[in-house]
């Protein structure tokens, strides 16, 4: 039996992910976008103030942390050798500094942000999450508190180790906590079609034309950019899970309006099923 406060909050929280696009210069090693971040944290703490109903999970990439230590030592594919697994703690120890200065940004700008390392809270299979604690994560919701998740490396009962994506910890977590909107903030307006214009609606039926036309990250992004992003939300919002938007995260005022009406904002693609127009 689970304690009365491990069952989601009363009000469908929404996840809201910062792509380590968004928050770090992923061309430059180790080099945080402090100015985006500092701006994302007053207006979510803006929204918090206009709603203090509002019930939030943030996560955010690794960017220029996680991903450039991950792609030297290959981690997503597997831990085995000593190196191998020296290279699994480097990749660790990368999030975790990025971990720390978003954490500090959010807590300065008034969030009451508590941040859950995933490496001591998941373990995997073949890279698919097979046990989770997630309780505190579901009390500190209660409590009114913004948890906050993030890439970062995993112990893998098949590959020995592996690397979890925040869109991993979001599927893993939604039919869990029930989240009415995923909104997944990056450098992107949203989902480019092959002409660089912005595709306004995925459903699973349009989703076969528009996969065609996508790809993976410019930069190193070893949990697959765009393409996987995609294909993983489309998934998700077949299971009659939450609606999902992926847009820009650059724009003043853009998370704060976001939170304040997911669907009613103008910009970015938004993925949902054919119900639930």
């Amino acid at each position: 039996m689970g304690h009365p406060m491990d069952s989601p909050p009363e009000n469908s929280p929404i996840l809201v992910k910062l792509g380590g696009s968004l928050i770090t210069d992923k061309g430059q090693r180790n080099t945080p976008r402090l100015g985006v971040l500092r701006q994302l944290a007053s207006e979510m703490a803006l929204a918090m103030r206009d709603n203090p109903s509002l019930r939030l999970v943030l996560g955010h990439g690794s960017g220029s942390y996680g991903h450039w230590e991950a792609s030297q030592h290959h981690t997503r594919d597997g831990v085995a050798t000593p190196d191998q697994w020296r290279g699994f703690a480097r990749v660790s120890a990368a999030a975790l500094e990025l971990n720390r200065i978003v954490t500090a940004v959010f807590s300065e700008a008034g969030v009451p942000i508590l941040s859950l390392q995933p490496s001591a809270s998941y373990l995997a299979r073949n890279g698919e999450i097979t046990t989770s604690a997630v309780a505190p994560l579901l009390r500190a919701l209660q409590h009114g508190l913004v948890p906050l998740v993030f890439g970062d490396v995993a112990f893998d009962d098949r590959l020995g180790g592996t690397i979890l994506s925040t869109e991993d910890i979001f599927v893993h977590l939604a039919p869990r906590l029930h989240p009415s909107w995923i909104l997944l903030l990056g450098n992107a307006p949203g989902v480019l079609d092959e002409k660089g214009g912005t595709i306004a609606l995925i459903t699973p039926e349009s989703y076969p034309q528009v996969r065609a036309c996508l790809g993976a990250s410019a930069d190193t992004d070893v949990t697959g950019g765009m393409a996987d992003k995609v294909a993983r939300m489309v998934g998700l919002v077949q299971q009659r899970g939450p609606r999902v938007r992926i847009m820009g995260g650059t724009r003043p005022l853009c998370l704060r309006d976001v939170l304040r009406d997911p669907a009613a904002y103008p910009t970015g693609t938004l993925i949902q099923t054919t119900q639930q127009f």
